[in-house]
């Protein structure tokens, strides 16, 4: 299939913003074919990441002593805030326009082309942006002219959006939390009752004092609209209508010098540490124990780094979220259990003088029919940072999904929260799809994020409207971002945890780039009893609120436990990929006050072990020898040739006692070419999350290898998933020193 390189579909596709499935596949397909294309696509993502790098380095300049003066004084006079800022807004947003255009001057046929150099791109722009910059700034009188009384409504409305949370409900009347200065603080609202607020935060872009543009790479066209076309003065009547937030964010410009691109928010995402777990020797160590994991947030993560061209953090790739992104044909449950276990050895396609042990979960599948009814919290995060196009009007599209496939036995309420929070649509029945639709519409951003507040409500609805035997769940979809209000890790974790013995479960969606905090997603989702997926675009909320909704919302067993004990004989050392924050003490396994994780209908888990055969040489840090006693010696069953035993403990969803299941394993000296396409496709998936880790274990990976061992355990691939990891790993090969394409 040809596709002009040209095609400004492959800039879409690069940045993130192609929401068409058959489009995407239709590039996918030409992608596959050819590594010209692969090398565009990954060279508009490289300069789109590279443009973020450099503008974050740009210097944010402070607010001029005369203009800190003149803001005080008129902070106290009749004017207030409004009238200040008023004509400065013009000029900003002229400033603004201009340098949209220049942006779309310079890099536009630059990435359409993929020829130029991404640093040569970006000085150009950084150049002509700075001359015209170099204008001077409005005069002191036009920074204290007046508003027109008649538009003050208006722009405290504009102010309440800046500063809380803004929602319309069809059952009641507007609502807007407003923070004026403290030299006149008090709370303005048009509803009947009037509440205390709680302290908000800057709005987005408040930087030092002043208001300043934020600077996003690959936002819509509506997104990246001029705020000057309303030209200075032309400020309209507000009361009727609302403005334009993403239009209309004033910018401000002190002492008529250069203005250098301000900093901008989006380089705060926040990933725990992550050590790779090393080699153990057995003999020291003979059991392994952690938490099953069915996470899948860190592979679409990882993709939308690569698509945006650019290698994630190392920490942001979780090799065990990665290998459960994808389904696998392993047998289904028989009998009463929940799940079904299965093992499959072979060598280790990196380290061929190893074995890879995979361990495969495979959960019962509910069909829709017998899916028991439904009680839902959505718990919306409706501030500030939710504005761009990528979290909440995204967010609105991923609930609509959800919402067309529940139905009369299932309910929805909603909760929103920013600088407060509120209930938004009390529990109401699904059949109602209009009302809810309706509710969750008429949404807008606004306020800094008070998370504890709005996660204390959404279990409280939860809990007032549970059904016994059902699905009781609270859906928390948010950037992560928590400003105020509960925002310590522990508090929200323990608050969490708290609410998740009511029985009701939790699932968290990630939404947006920039200020994402994964690791205090991952926590809550890891304390509630739930699952956690990250939304980068409308056909991955598509995968999981639609293709995979019971696995989402059905728990077929909780805390889920594996432990491995390795037989000396066969085993010198072992290392478990992945997992690293799920590993629990030998002890835990049999203690059921401790938590672990939860399988949904149909979740299929997937878990690698490398090991060292006996006699194996590894070089691994030891200890002296024990002074005091002597090492243990081996059982008759040592001697039958079993490679490790499996056990697995979990409870059902609404059980206290845990079960235990208990496999024997052999070795039947399988080479790699013998093995599963599914355990082929999952050891590349494996290498290949070494690889983007750098990790010192990844053998002699690489990603043409990686790419070798996933087409060849590709196989029928129904919904394209596979298909699309080698997308990815193209454009890994293509971002790395380890393959560059020649033109």
């Amino acid at each position: 299939m040809n596709i002009d390189p040209k095609d400004p579909r492959l800039t879409a596709y690069a940045l993130g913003e192609l929401e068409s499935e058959d489009e995407r596949i239709e590039i996918e397909k030409a992608l596959d074919g050819s590594e010209e294309l692969t090398q565009i696509v990954a060279q508009i993502g490289q300069t789109a990441a590279l443009m973020t790098e450099e503008l974050q380095k740009e210097p944010s300049p402070g607010l001029a002593p005369k203009h800190q003066q003149r803001i005080e004084s008129e902070l106290q006079g009749p004017g207030g805030f409004f009238s200040l800022h008023v004509g400065k807004w013009a000029f900003g947003g002229a400033l603004a326009a201009a340098a949209c255009l220049i942006f779309a001057a310079v890099l536009t046929p630059n990435l359409l082309q993929s020829k130029s150099d991404g640093n040569t791109v970006f000085q150009r722009f950084r150049q002509e942006f700075n001359a015209l910059s170099s204008l001077s700034s409005p005069s002191d009188e036009r920074l204290t002219e007046e508003a027109d009384p008649n538009t003050d409504f208006g722009n405290r409305r504009y102010q309440a959006e800046q500063t809380g949370a803004l929602v319309r409900n069809e059952d009641s009347e507007m609502v807007a939390q407003i923070e004026e200065p403290a030299a006149a603080s008090k709370l303005r609202k048009t509803g009947p009752e009037s509440q205390p607020a709680a302290p908000s935060a800057p709005a987005a872009g408040m930087v030092g004092g002043e208001i300043r543009e934020s600077a996003q790479v690959g936002r819509s066209r509506a997104d990246m609209q001029a705020p000057s076309e309303r030209g200075a003065g032309s400020y309209s009547d507000s009361s009727s209508k609302l403005p334009n937030r993403e239009a209309e964010t004033p910018a401000v410009v002190a002492d008529a010098r250069p203005l250098d691109i301000p900093a901008p928010d989006f380089n705060t995402e926040a990933y725990d540490r992550i050590e790779d777990n090393p080699f153990l020797e057995v003999s020291q160590n003979p059991l392994s124990t952690f938490s099953i994991d069915v996470d899948t947030a860190s592979y679409a993560n990882v993709r939308r780094f690569l698509q945006r061209g650019t290698l994630p953090p190392k920490d942001a790739v979780r090799i065990e979220e990665m290998l459960n992104y994808f389904s696998y044909d392993y047998p289904v449950p028989s009998g009463e259990g929940p799940f079904s276990a299965s093992v499959e050895v072979a060598q280790a396609p990196w380290a061929l003088e190893h074995r890879l042990v995979r361990i495969g979960l495979k959960g019962k599948e509910v069909a829709m029919e017998d899916r028991p009814s439904s009680n839902l919290v959505f718990l919306l995060d409706v501030s500030g940072s939710m504005r761009p196009s990528n979290k909440l009007p995204l967010l609105k599209k991923a609930m609509r999904l959800l919402v067309d496939r529940l139905g009369e036995k299932d309910r929805v309420a909603i909760v929103v929260y920013a600088g407060a929070s509120g209930l938004v649509l009390p529990s109401t029945s699904a059949d109602q799809k209009e009302r809810i639709l309706a509710a969750l519409e008429n949404l807008e951003a606004g306020g800094s994020t008070n998370g504890g507040s709005g996660i204390r409500l959404a279990y409280q609805s939860a809990v007032s409207h549970f059904i016994s035997g059902g699905i009781n769940r609270v859906i928390l979809a948010t950037d992560g971002d928590f400003n105020v209000g509960t925002t310590n890790q522990g508090d929200l974790t323990r608050l969490i945890e708290d609410n998740a013995r009511s029985g009701v479960f939790l699932t968290v969606l990630g939404f947006g780039m920039g200020n994402y905090k994964d690791s205090t997603l991952e926590k809550l989702a890891d304390m509630g009893n739930g699952n956690y997926a990250y939304i980068d675009n409308i056909n991955e909320a598509r995968k999981v609120l639609v293709d995979e909704i019971n696995s989402t919302l059905i728990t077929i067993a909780k805390d889920v436990k594996i432990q491995i004990e390795f037989n000396p004989l066969q085993v010198s050392a072992y290392r478990l990929i992945g997992y690293e924050n799920r590993l629990l003490r030998q002890e835990d396994f049999n203690d059921d006050t401790k938590d672990a994780g939860e399988i949904g209908a149909g979740h299929t888990v997937t878990v690698f072990y490398e090991i060292v055969p006996a006699g194996r040489g590894l070089s691994i840090p030891g200890v002296d020898p024990l002074k005091y006693q002597t090492p243990m010696g081996t059982t008759e069953v040592a001697q039958s040739g079993e490679l490790l035993t499996l056990k697995l403990r979990y409870k059902q969803p609404d059980g206290q006692t845990s079960r235990l299941l208990e496999f024997p394993v052999r070795d039947a000296d399988q080479a790699y070419s013998q093995a599963s396409q599914d355990f082929k496709f999952a050891a590349a998936v494996a290498s290949f999350g070494m690889i983007l880790r750098e990790s010192p274990y990844k053998g002699n990976g690489t990603l043409a290898a990686v790419l070798e061992l996933a087409q060849e355990g590709k196989g029928s691939d129904p919904h394209g998933y596979r298909g699309e990891f080698l997308e990815l790993v193209k454009l890994a090969r293509a971002l790395s020193s380890e393959s560059r394409p020649t033109r």
